[in-house]
């Protein structure tokens, strides 16, 4: 008689009701890990451009100086 191997049965079993299951976001994406932390995940796209924590942080303050510049009628005084 063989014994079946317990890690090559991948059935769900029919009392599992998978509509109530939550997910749950493992590692770096887990909300609790992200709080307070300052830990922001970029696009990929993004991420090519600004491949540095030192890039990222040099073109924010660059926008926040902008920021400050007084606009009137759409042109800088």
């Amino acid at each position: 008689m063989e014994t079946q191997n317990i890690y090559d049965d991948y059935e769900l079993r029919d009392e599992y009701d998978l509509s109530k299951m939550e997910i749950v976001p493992k590692g770096r994406y887990a909300p609790h890990r992200r709080l307070g932390a300052n830990v922001v995940l970029l696009d990929s796209e993004i991420a090519e451009f600004f491949p540095t924590d030192e890039s990222v942080n040099d073109a924010l303050r660059f926008i926040m100086q902008a920021a400050k510049i007084p606009f009137q009628h759409g042109r800088a005084q």
